[in-house]
């Protein structure tokens, strides 16, 4: 990983592999909500309608380009928080390090308040934790927190897939293929975080069909905690043949839902989440 710009605790700011990182001509690239990677560029400073979200202590950023994709107000703060999620995933924010809101502002090109904002969403979710005066460390944990939310996992989507398999016509789980074909293809890329979206992407599709919308929030809440780093882990701790083969499990499920084969579906998803820890 390229070395970046140090936090007011001394934590390097992730440069190569972070959605926020450089771009030529010092633009910055931050997704839109939902993941897309490509949708609004901002160079060193937004347009008026993110000034007010500076305080008085930072200047106002001068008005974008002419030209430029402007980054709207409401938009920001949902941009940052999944470049964030996704840095986290592919290892760019190591577990124990702090991160300055100030630092990690320069490198997507606004102020530190919408960046401190989406810290404050990880820091609910249980991602970073606060650090006073000094920014957001990421938490760090272990094999048995990871191998508990398997379990939870397992308790809540295993009866669920059961259940589904013996009431679902074969052809809903048809529409299902092209997801899991999708989730193979992002593997293939090697990208841990295009990997994990696509991941929770075909999981929330198989549970909707529960028409349990409570249930399919609380799954992918989980699916997202399990998809963080451990403490200690390297950024090759799960390869491009480890993603490509737990991506591979999901055509194997569908087809075992298609059938019906409960024994199947119960080992699979059992195996599935094993594979993940």
């Amino acid at each position: 990983m390229k070395q970046g710009a140090q936090g007011s605790a001394g934590a390097e700011v992730p440069r190569a592999g972070v959605p926020g990182a450089e771009l030529p001509g010092g633009q910055v690239r931050v997704p839109q909500q939902g993941g897309a990677a490509d949708a609004g560029r901002v160079g060193p400073g937004v347009s008026a309608e993110v000034r007010g979200e500076h305080t008085h202590s930072e200047p106002a950023p001068p008005a974008a380009p002419r030209g430029r994709p402007v980054v709207q107000r409401a938009s920001v703060r949902g941009q940052i928080v999944d470049a964030l999620r996704a840095a986290l995933v592919a290892g760019d924010l190591r577990p124990g390090e702090v991160y300055s809101a100030p630092v990690l502002g320069e490198r997507f090109g606004v102020s530190a308040t919408p960046v401190r904002e989406a810290m404050q969403q990880l820091a609910l979710e249980g991602a970073v934790e606060v650090v006073p005066n000094r920014g957001f460390r990421v938490v760090e944990r272990g094999a048995r927190e990871l191998a508990e939310l398997a379990e939870v996992r397992a308790l809540i989507e295993v009866p669920v897939m059961l259940r589904l398999a013996r009431t679902v016509p074969a052809e809903r789980w048809a529409e299902l293929r092209p997801l899991a074909e999708a989730t193979v293809r992002a593997a293939s890329s090697g990208c841990r975080a295009t990997y994990a979206e696509s991941d929770r992407g075909f999981h929330r599709a198989v549970l909707s069909l529960s028409g349990n919308e409570q249930l399919v929030q609380i799954a992918d809440d989980l699916h997202r905690r399990a998809q963080w780093p451990l403490v200690g882990s390297g950024p090759g701790m799960r390869g491009r043949a480890d993603l490509v083969a737990d991506a591979h499990e999901h055509t194997a499920l569908l087809d075992a839902l298609a059938a019906r084969d409960l024994d199947v579906v119960r080992s699979l998803v059992g195996e599935h989440f094993a594979g993940a820890r």
